[in-house]
């Protein structure tokens, strides 16, 4: 179950909880509700132990640049001076 579920879970037991009347012979649909709400928090907080154990921190990336390339001037001078 991702984290999308467990907040789905986190949402249903507090409208049962608090937003519903209903009775049901048999069934007390406030203790299911803080039921989900717990079950939905246990999974949030399983969830997000998991992905930060699996985040890896790669060192950023630098690009080397070699200008190994030399200019050279038809007339057989590199630096352009001689004439």
């Amino acid at each position: 179950m991702g984290l999308g579920g467990c907040i789905i879970l986190i949402a249903a037991g507090a409208i049962l909880t608090f937003a519903t009347d209903w009775d049901m012979q048999g069934v007390n649909l406030d203790l299911v509700g803080v039921i989900f709400m717990i079950v939905g928090l246990i999974g949030v907080a399983t969830f997000s132990s998991i992905a930060r154990r699996r985040r890896v921190v790669m060192p950023p990336q630098t690009t080397q640049v070699i200008d190994d390339q030399r200019h050279h001037n038809p007339n057989g001078y590199s630096d352009g001076y001689g004439a």
